[in-house]
């Protein structure tokens, strides 16, 4: 047997854990395998998948025209830190420098001999800068902080891969939609996209739900039914709220992904899937690793790429870009021509939803802007046709910083990504008050130094107006 010995750290397999902005850089691992290598017949396959089967029958991912191959002959699967082939009892046997193994770890450009076939097996790592990106949306995603476009440049990147994605953050920020986006951008975007929630089916339903069942397997099993995986077959499965799985279920879940294949409950029989998993947690998966309440190993499997969304209240920036594309896309505010019924909304109102935590972060903002558009009465958002639970702080925190201005022309609302060296407090309170200073200049300058015409337009009191002239040292030759 060939010595397990583990390759250097340029060919580990892909890894990348996105959470608060780091890292700058992420690494994009491939598997690489020449067929007949040094010959007229050379070909060359690239994966970018945790398991590459091998062997003669038309549902291995490579297909060798030999008849000293057997029908699954071995697969090479990517482990935490290598590449590991492993024989599946061939009658030939699979063999490393001519001596024959049941398993062994893969080093860079070594030669494997799968019954007659020779295979160069060796990894690709691309190292790529995350960089944010231009556009303010990726999907239906939107967002201008510098977080949010960072991460558009991560899942344009990983998207077109077949790598398992695990998105973590709090209830409402946008999971699903990302995981969407993800396979919207792949290659299996014509193949079906299926959604599973692991919370809301109870526990007993889970298996057959994923794995399906044969007739008679269990009480009230009437019929054999296929599970979501087979139903998903060639396209993505969206695992959400992965860490409410139970701890019976997590292994034969991690067996899925490790065979690519799923037995259906009540049968012996392998049932091979080619599917993308993207999961969603809004638990902390390390934590519940190190309370005992998830598998590592499960984790680990899942963990190939780690993305964090943040919280609605950390992007405060983003929120006029996206009540912006509510109103531009929700059927309740579009008149059967597709033209917006709502144009814009009122500067008090957007001060509002700014200064507003959002503890149920994109979601909540959604169902409010839909709410809020079924008691409009004018042709704008008002401040008193939004809930009361968002106002009543209307004239605290960010409230009263806002130009006259419609919702689709904000897009100068500062980013505070910008003083990020600084402890919060601080950063926040030099965001405001830059913003502050500015703004009342620019407006006492816009009405020739008018106190009264420019504390109206801002739609602020003459009174606070003035002390915001007082707290910055602002003066003007008021005539009226």
């Amino acid at each position: 047997m060939a010595s397990h010995e583990h390759y250097s750290d340029q060919s580990q397999p892909t890894k990348i854990a996105y959470i608060n902005g780091d890292p700058k850089t992420v690494h994009i691992r491939r598997a690489k395998l020449v067929l007949h290598p040094g010959t007229a017949d050379q070909q060359e396959l690239i994966f970018d998948q945790n398991v590459i089967k091998i062997g003669a029958l038309e549902d291995n991912d490579v297909v060798l025209e030999d008849d000293t191959v057997s029908r699954h002959h071995c697969r090479i699967v990517q482990e935490d830190d290598a590449y590991v082939v492993v024989d599946l009892n061939s009658t030939n046997g699979t063999h490393i420098n001519g001596v024959r193994i049941r398993e062994a770890f893969l080093s860079p450009n070594v030669i494997l001999c799968v019954g007659n076939t020779n295979i160069r097996f060796s990894p690709i790592d691309e190292e790529v800068p995350i960089e944010p990106t231009k556009a303010e949306r990726l999907g239906n995603i939107v967002g201008r902080s510098v977080k949010m476009r960072e991460i558009f440049d991560i899942l344009a990147k990983i998207a077109p891969t077949a790598a398992t994605v695990v998105i973590e953050g709090e209830t409402g920020t946008g999971k699903e939609v990302a995981a969407q986006t993800i396979h919207q951008m792949s290659p299996r975007k014509d193949k079906p996209f299926i959604v599973f929630d692991c919370g809301a089916v109870p526990e007993s339903l889970i298996e057959s739900e994923l794995f399906g069942h044969e007739k008679g397997s269990f009480t009230g099993a009437i019929m054999t039914r296929k599970g979501l995986f087979e139903m998903a077959q060639g396209g993505t499965i969206f695992l959400d709220e992965l860490g409410e799985l139970s701890t019976d279920l997590q292994p034969k879940l991690l067996r899925v992904l490790e065979q690519r294949e799923v037995r259906r409950v009540g049968s012996n029989e392998a049932i091979p899937i080619d599917v993308r998993v993207v999961a969603a947690t809004n638990r902390s998966l390390e934590d519940e690793v190190k309370a005992g309440r998830f598998r590592e190993d499960l984790f680990y499997r899942l963990s190939v790429v780690r993305l964090f969304l943040p919280a609605l209240r950390d992007r405060r920036e983003d929120i006029p870009l996206l009540v912006n594309h509510f109103l531009d896309t929700m059927e309740c505010n579009l008149d059967p021509d597709g033209t917006r019924i709502l144009k814009g909304i009122a500067p008090d109102a957007m001060r509002a939803l700014i200064a507003y935590e959002w503890p149920g972060n994109v979601r909540e903002l959604s169902n409010m802007v839909q709410h809020a558009c079924s008691f409009a009465e004018s042709d704008s958002l008002q401040l008193e046709d939004l809930p009361g639970y968002i106002t009543e702080g209307s004239g605290s925190g960010v409230n009263g910083l806002l130009p006259d201005a419609p919702a689709d022309q904000w897009t100068h609302v500062p980013a505070k990504t910008e003083l990020q060296e600084e402890p919060f407090k601080q950063a926040k309170e030099k965001w405001i008050s830059t913003f502050e200073r500015d703004y009342i200049s620019e407006l006492l300058a816009r009405h020739q130094g008018n106190i009264s015409q420019a504390a109206r337009e801002a739609d602020i009191d003459r009174k606070y107006f003035r002390k915001l002239m007082n707290k910055y040292d602002i003066e003007a030759d008021e005539h009226s």
